[in-house]
């Protein structure tokens, strides 16, 4: 029975670690750009100028635009 209650322990500890590494690198990590996900892609990096002009240039093609 004690030993049953020693891995519920562990086992225990060992999630709450996990979830708290992945607690720490989503808000406190200095290193990791982008969101929480961790991939490296480019969701934190996004181009705000190259948007706006996709946009304007959609703007200028689409006829019902023109109100």
């Amino acid at each position: 029975m004690l030993f049953q209650y020693f891995l519920i322990g562990v086992l225990f500890l060992a999630a709450t670690i996990y979830v708290g590494r992945i607690f720490w690198g989503a808000f406190f990590s200095p290193s990791t750009t982008g969101c929480a996900k961790g991939c490296g892609g480019a969701c934190g990096t996004i181009d705000v100028d190259r948007l706006q002009r996709t946009i304007e240039a959609a703007q200028k093609t689409s006829p019902a635009s023109s109100k």
